[in-house]
């Protein structure tokens, strides 16, 4: 599989925000200059982007909305159901059990853990939280594409060393850690703290 550089990604990301709201509203085509505006960037661009998955649209007649929509989800992975698990109830782990964005991309929550049996068989938007000690062999049971970590950071490593071993190939952490992963085993970390630290950075610097 070629090499697709993570802002193209993010891009495409963007570019079928755009398109399904076009396509509510009942447009059939859009040209790349309309969706250059709508991204943010430039029609050379939207077209090298879509030029890596192929050939799209028609000259002096744009892109079809439904068709070009479709086929980014094909890209992005988004015409299957992802199984997803949520390793960590605390304050994290339910915001992410409740986030309504999961379930209009096809990311089912199909279990949530936690070691604090304070937490454990408690509901979170209707899943209830089981023990974490079970999670190996429930791993293998509900064989999820990805684990979302959200435990402390002292606990996150020996927590992806079990995910990993389950076979679980997909981890987007939420631990303020690095992680370690083998090879095949995909981890993105999303670090608020340090995205605020990016925005803090930035207003100062506009001064």
């Amino acid at each position: 599989m070629k090499h697709i550089a993570e802002s193209t990604v993010r891009r495409l990301s963007r570019y079928l925000r755009f398109l399904e709201g076009e396509e509510e509203l009942g447009a059939e085509t859009i040209s790349s200059d309309d969706l250059a505006t709508l991204g943010g960037t430039t029609s050379a661009q939207v077209r090298k982007d879509l030029s890596f998955f192929g050939s799209f649209g028609t000259r002096g007649r744009g892109y079809s909305v439904p068709a070009l929509a479709r086929r980014i989800r094909e890209i992005l992975g988004l015409e299957r159901e992802w199984r997803v698990v949520i390793v960590g109830a605390g304050r994290v782990g339910a915001a992410l059990a409740q986030y309504r964005g999961f379930r209009e991309r096809r990311f089912n929550v199909v279990a949530a853990y936690d070691a604090d049996p304070a937490r454990i068989g408690t509901s979170l938007n209707g899943i209830v939280v089981r023990d974490q000690r079970t999670l190996d062999a429930d791993l293998q049971a509900l064989n999820p594409g990805i684990v979302l970590i959200a435990v402390p950071p002292e606990a996150a490593q020996p927590i992806v060393d079990r995910v990993a071993r389950a076979g679980v190939r997909g981890i987007l952490n939420f631990a303020p850690t690095a992680l370690r992963v083998p090879d095949g085993v995909v981890v993105r970390s999303v670090d608020m703290a340090l995205e605020l630290e990016i925005l803090a950075y930035a207003l100062t610097a506009a001064k």
